[in-house]
């Protein structure tokens, strides 16, 4: 489909900011999801287009946070194929679920996953021994949300946050670089089930996948320079925005 200049223009700044609040926090496709929706795209467009932008945000970020020596390759062995089976597993049930049911849950997890974020003091990881098996918590925590992420998405980031910092006791600087590594196995796996059904409107996808990239180095960027103080307000905010735009959701 063709869309005027100036709505190209205006979906390539949303991507920007996009960029940034995700590779922080999570929650990019709050923003970005809804605006090729006003656009007019139709839904199944509108969710491979969305990857199609996404994937090049997230490797942004993974590679800035690789710069800033966050991310641990040894984990990201597992984690990345682990991330990329579980969105095409996502994917693939999309095609033939109904995805309303999740909404319910979805709103219970994004304001359970605030609340957690919002009580937790920044840099406070525990301080007890490590988690036992975290190579096999990282590898399933990667399955799950990232076969969320390919299935439904909002809130992906913010989870994968939540959850490495509950269940691998890590920093949130250093769960964010993680978060960003699943996030980019299941988009680019989502990206690829979604470009081989057709779904993904290049001309769309492309400029805001350059300013995607742009962002979600920034944002990266941003985190790994302040840290988890920065991080921790991002969650918080994004989350609750997540929990608001699912209930208002809900409603109709």
């Amino acid at each position: 489909m063709d869309l005027p200049i100036t709505t190209l223009i205006a979906l390539t700044t949303v991507a920007f900011v996009a960029g940034v609040v995700d590779a922080i926090a999570g929650g990019g496709g709050l923003i970005t999801f809804p605006a090729l929706m006003i656009a007019g795209l139709e839904v199944d467009f509108a969710l491979g287009t969305n990857k199609g932008q996404s994937v090049f945000g997230s490797f942004a970020s993974v590679v800035r946070y690789a710069r800033g020596g966050l991310v641990d390759l040894q984990r990201a062995k597992v984690t990345f194929p682990a991330g990329a089976l579980g969105a095409f597993a996502g994917v693939s049930l999309l095609l033939v679920l109904d995805r309303e049911v999740l909404k319910p849950l979805v709103l219970i997890l994004l304001v359970a996953a605030g609340a957690f974020i919002a009580i937790r003091r920044p840099g406070n990881a525990p301080a007890g021994p490590a988690p036992s098996s975290p190579m096999l918590r990282a590898a399933i925590i990667a399955l799950v949300i990232g076969a969320y992420d390919g299935f439904f998405g909002p809130g992906t980031g913010t989870f994968l946050i939540v959850a490495s910092v509950a269940l691998l006791g890590d920093g949130l600087a250093e769960a964010s670089a993680s978060a960003k590594v699943v996030n980019f196995a299941s988009n680019l796996a989502a990206l690829l089930l979604f470009a081989w059904r057709g779904l993904v409107i290049w001309k769309v996808a492309l400029p805001m996948a350059a300013a995607q990239w742009c962002g979600g180095w920034l944002g990266a960027h941003l985190a790994v320079r302040r840290g988890d103080a920065l991080v921790r307000r991002m969650v918080v905010a994004v989350s609750l925005a997540l929990a608001a735009k699912v209930a208002w959701d809900l409603r109709h």
